[in-house]
């Protein structure tokens, strides 16, 4: 007996419409916003076309990438790149100005590094004998000493870091430079967080 499907034909694409609450459909509006856009007199350079677009910075560009190396457990500032000399002084000492409650012991006092440190670059950044090939680069490195908090604690101290806020999912900073110069890439994420 020959059996007669009551049912029409189904393409691809009916498929793709129908099938996972219209992924297929979203697909094709993503792939089709430039064309939407240049139809509608919107250039894809503007936040009109899309909000992630690229932005005119508001003065002449230098750098093209941000790579933001946040190593928490990494070494310690004090023996890779914050040349502080007068813990020498202090070794074994709690002064009162560093002497905070924290979640870790600190009874024994300031501990010095035991590596030396060199200047280095045009710069005269001071940088530990850990790292001598990173020490060459030091003029085109950016390290940033004047960032602080009062939390004694790491995992706070690391949302500060961050975020600005002890608040969890607070935007990050990759979230807030994506949204304020936007993407090139409309393919990839304008930045991705890896733990």
């Amino acid at each position: 007996m020959f059996h007669r499907n009551p049912l029409p034909p189904f393409s691809r694409r009916d498929a793709l419409r129908q099938m996972g609450a219209g992924f297929g459909t979203l697909a094709l509006a993503g792939m089709l916003s430039p064309e939407q856009a240049a139809a509608n007199g919107t250039s894809a350079g503007s936040r009109a076309a899309s909000p992630l677009a690229p932005m005119a910075p508001h003065f002449p560009v230098k750098a093209k990438h941000v790579i933001q190396l946040f190593m928490p457990g990494g070494p310690s500032q004090v023996d890779t790149f914050d040349h502080k000399p007068m813990i020498k002084k202090f070794a074994g000492q709690r002064p009162e100005i560093v002497n905070r409650k924290t979640l870790r012991n600190t009874k024994m006092g300031l501990m010095p590094s035991p590596y030396s440190f060199r200047q280095y670059g045009q710069t005269g950044k001071w940088v530990s004998e850990i790292f001598p090939h990173t020490a060459e680069l030091v003029d085109d490195l950016c390290f940033i000493h004047s960032m602080h908090t009062d939390i004694p604690e790491h995992a706070g101290a690391m949302m500060m870091m961050n975020s600005g806020h002890l608040q969890p999912g607070r935007p990050s900073m990759g979230s807030w430079l994506v949204y304020g110069l936007g993407t090139e890439n409309r393919d990839l994420p304008g930045f991705i967080s890896m733990s």
